[in-house]
C-alpha cells in the first residue's frame, strides 16, 4: 500500500470488494393474485398513419374484378390495411391476388379515403346501334322549346310559367324518317349552369338554338363551352329566321369569331336555318342529327346490369322520390335493387317519358324510376347490385364519405379572425330555406342565392329540400330567423301562412326565376347596414362679418358671426360645416348658433341670408365658402342584366 500510487489507490476504494455478494435490502413488493380475472379494457383503434390534412383529395379509377395487388398500388395504402377492411366488410378472402367486385372495391377505397370513378368494359357483351342522345341548348328565350315543340307535335311551352324553361325535360322523338332520337331540353336562364352542365356531360350531340334577330349572347357562349368541355359534337340551329329582322349571315359570322369551325368555312360544325312558328327546316335538322350521329357511329352493350344517369329528381306525394334518368348501357329491370348516389332502393315501377309502364328500360331511353329510399342529387349515378344488403352497405358508405367531405370542407373554409387593430366591415347574416319542386331547380337557386353575397350581406343557407312548404320548415325559419324561399311550390296552407305572420317571418314563392332573385335582392338591399359617407348637403358664401362685443361673463366671450348666403342645398344648424378659402379646407367645426332675421332656426334653404357662429372659430374672410356636410347611408343596389345574371353592388 506505502508504494502505489493516489490514483490506483482511488481505484481500488471504488472497487467492489472480493467474495459473496450480500443482496441490498429491498422494500417487499406484494405479487399479484393471478387467479383474480383480467381487467376489460376497451378497445382503442389504432392512430391513423396520416392525418386528414396530409392525405390529398384523389381520384381512382376502379373496374369489376380488380385484385387486392391492384388496390393497394392505387390506393397508396399497404395489402394487409386493405385485407383489414375487407374482413370488416364481411368480404371472404383468400389471396391477395383474388378478384373482389367493384361494388366491394368502392367500399375499401371510400374506408381508406379516396374518391372512386368507375370504370365499366363492354367486353362480352353484345354491342347494338342505339339512338343518339341531343340536347337542346341556347340562350334564355331563343325557342328551344318551341323548336322541340315543332319536333314532337306538341305545345309545352305555353304552360310554362312565365314562358321560360326552367326544368330539365327529356323524351323521345320519332322522326319522319323512321328513326327515334332522345331530346333533353335544358333552362337558358343564367341561374342554370349546372343543369346545362349535367345535360352536356351525358348527351351525344348538341343542338345550338341561336334566334337569328338576336344573334350570339352570354348563354351561348356558355354552351359553346360546355359542349367542348364535354367533347362533344355541336349543329347550329339558327331558329326564328321568319321574322322580319332575322339576319342568319350575322349570326354565322359571330360564331365563326367565337371559334366555333363552321362547314361553310372549312370546319366540321353543320348550320341549319329553322323556323319553330311556320315549322320550316325541320326536316334538314333531323338529316343534320341523323348524319352526326352516323358519322359517330353509336354503339351500347343491351344486356347485363344496367349504368344509369339521373338528370332530374323530385318528391312526388303518393308515390314518394322520383328519378328520370337516362339508361347509357345495359337493361333496366323492374324489381332490381339500385344505389343512386347516397341513395339506394328496389325499383318497384318503371315509366316512360308519356307516363307509361314498362318493365324494362334500354340504351338511351330516359325513364322515371320509383322505389327509391331517399331524394337522390341530379347528376348521380345509378349502379345495380345483386343484393340489397349490398345496397344497403355501400349506400352507408357513401354516405359517411359525403358527411366527412362536408365536414372538411367546413373545416377548410373557416376564415381566420382577423387582428383587432383592422378595421372590420359590418357584415349582417340572412339566414334563408329553400324548397323548390324538384332536385335540379334547388340546386340552381342555391348557387344563385349564394352568387348574392356581399360584402355587406352574407346569405347563409341554412336548409334546403324537395316539395312543398311545411310546418318543419317554420319551426326551422323561426329558429334561427331565416327567410323562406319557395320556387315552384303550391302557395302554403292559410295554417303555415298564419304561423309564419305570428312569428315575423318572410316567405317568397314565385314560379319564375326573375321575380324570385329580384324579390330575395330587394330584401338583401334592405338588410344590408350600407355604409356611411360624407356628403355637401348645401353651400354658403361670407358676405359681412359681425362682431358682438361687451358680453357680460355669463353670457361669454365676444362672438363673431359670419353673414351669409346659401348659394346651393340648405345649411343645417346640427350638421358639420366646413371653412373653405381659395379651395383650401380652413377649418371644420360644429354650428353653435344658426339665426335668420333675428329668430333661432334650424335649417335655411338655398338663396336665404342667415348668420352663422361655428364652434371654436372666429377668423372669418369676406368671401369665404362655408360647407354643411352631413352623414348619408348609401345602400348597396341590385343588378340585373340581360342574360339574367344577378350580383349585389356595394
Amino acid at each position: 500500500c506505502f508504494h502505489t500510487s493516489p490514483e490506483l489507490l482511488a481505484r481500488r476504494r471504488n472497487d467492489e470488494p472480493f467474495g459473496l455478494k450480500t443482496p441490498k435490502k429491498e422494500k417487499f413488493v406484494k405479487k399479484e393474485n393471478r387467479s383474480q380475472p383480467p381487467v376489460e379494457a376497451p378497445y382503442v383503434p389504432p392512430k391513423p398513419k396520416r392525418t386528414a390534412k396530409s392525405v390529398p383529395d384523389r381520384t381512382i379509377d376502379i373496374f369489376e374484378g380488380m385484385t387486392i395487388v391492384e388496390l393497394a398500388k392505387r390506393t397508396g395504402e399497404s395489402i394487409s390495411s386493405l385485407q383489414d377492411i375487407l374482413v370488416n366488410v364481411g368480404e371472404k378472402i383468400g389471396s391477395e391476388f383474388d378478384p373482389v367486385s367493384i361494388d366491394i372495391a368502392e367500399l375499401v377505397a371510400m374506408e381508406v379515403g379516396v374518391n372512386v370513378r368507375r370504370l365499366h368494359s363492354n367486353d362480352g357483351g353484345e354491342l347494338q346501334p342505339r339512338p343518339p342522345v341531343v340536347t337542346v341548348m341556347g340562350h334564355v328565350d331563343h325557342g328551344k322549346t318551341s323548336l322541340l315543340d315543332a319536333l314532337r307535335q306538341t305545345s309545352v311551352a305555353a304552360k310554362e310559367a312565365g314562358g321560360i324553361t326552367q326544368h330539365v325535360g327529356a323524351f323521345v322523338v320519332g322522326m319522319a324518317s323512321g328513326a327515334s332520337i332522345t331530346f333533353l331540353d335544358t333552362p337558358g336562364h343564367a341561374a342554370f349552369s349546372a343543369m346545362r352542365a349535367r345535360g352536356a356531360a351525358i348527351t351525344d350531340i348538341v343542338v345550338l338554338v341561336v334566334a337569328a334577330d338576336d344573334g350570339v349572347m352570354p348563354q351561348t357562349l356558355e354552351a359553346i363551352s360546355h359542349s367542348k368541355a364535354a367533347n362533344v359534337p355541336i349543329v347550329v340551329a339558327i331558329n326564328k329566321c321568319d321574322k322580319p329582322a332575322a339576319d342568319p349571315e350575322r349570326v354565322r359570322i359571330q360564331l365563326g369569331s367565337e371559334g366555333l369551325p363552321l362547314e361553310e368555312m372549312g370546319g366540321d360544325v353543320q348550320v341549319v336555318e329553322v323556323s319553330a312558328l311556320s315549322k320550316s327546316g325541320l326536316d334538314k335538322l333531323e338529316e343534320a342529327l341523323l348524319l352526326q350521329a352516323e358519322l359517330m357511329d353509336l354503339k351500347a352493350r343491351v344486356d347485363g346490369p344496367a349504368q344509369a344517369y339521373v338528370v332530374e329528381a323530385r318528391l312526388d306525394r303518393g308515390r314518394g322520390p322520383l328519378a328520370t334518368a337516362i339508361v347509357r348501357a345495359g337493361t333496366l329491370i323492374c324489381g332490381q335493387h339500385v344505389v343512386v348516389g347516397a341513395e339506394w332502393g328496389r325499383i318497384r315501377a318503371i315509366k316512360d317519358m308519356a307516363g307509361r309502364v314498362t318493365e324494362m328500360a334500354g340504351p338511351a331511353m330516359p325513364v322515371e324510376i320509383e322505389g327509391l329510399r331517399g331524394l337522390p342529387m341530379a347528376g348521380d349515378d345509378i349502379t345495380v347490385v345483386d343484393s340489397e344488403e349490398r345496397a344497403r352497405m355501400l349506400s352507408a358508405g357513401r354516405k359517411r364519405k359525403l358527411e366527412k367531405d362536408r365536414l372538411k370542407k367546413i373545416v377548410e373554409g373557416r376564415i381566420e379572425t382577423p387582428d383587432a387593430s383592422e378595421e372590420v366591415p359590418v357584415r349582417v347574416e340572412m339566414p334563408v330555406v329553400i324548397k323548390a319542386d324538384v332536385q335540379g331547380t334547388v340546386q340552381a337557386v342555391t348557387d344563385a342565392l349564394k352568387s348574392l353575397n356581399s360584402p355587406q350581406v352574407f346569405v347563409n343557407i341554412v336548409h334546403v329540400g324537395v316539395g312543398p312548404i311545411s310546418q318543419s320548415d317554420v319551426d326551422l325559419a323561426q329558429a334561427c330567423g331565416a327567410c323562406i324561399v319557395g320556387f315552384n311550390v303550391r302557395n302554403p296552407p292559410s295554417s303555415i301562412g298564419q304561423a309564419a305572420n305570428q312569428a315575423n317571418l318572410k316567405i317568397i314563392v314565385h314560379r319564375v326565376i326573375y321575380h324570385l332573385l329580384e324579390d330575395v335582392g330587394n330584401l338583401i338591399v334592405e338588410k344590408a347596414p350600407g355604409t356611411f359617407e360624407t356628403q355637401v348637403a348645401g353651400e354658403a358664401q361670407v358676405l359681412n362679418i359681425f362682431e358682438l362685443k361687451g358680453r357680460s361673463k355669463s353670457k361669454g366671450e365676444d362672438v363673431k358671426i359670419a353673414g351669409c348666403r346659401v348659394l346651393d342645398g340648405r345649411v343645417t344648424k346640427s350638421s358639420i360645416l366646413r371653412l373653405l378659402r381659395s379651395g383650401e379646407v380652413i377649418f371644420e367645426g360644429s354650428c353653435m348658433s344658426l339665426k335668420r332675421e333675428k329668430q333661432d332656426v334650424e335649417t335655411v334653404g338655398k338663396g336665404n341670408e342667415c348668420g352663422l357662429v361655428i364652434n371654436d372659430y372666429d377668423d372669418f374672410q369676406i368671401g369665404d365658402i362655408i360647407q354643411c356636410l352631413e352623414q348619408v347611408n348609401r345602400k348597396p343596389k341590385f343588378v340585373s342584366s340581360e342574360s339574367g345574371a344577378v350580383r349585389i353592388e356595394c
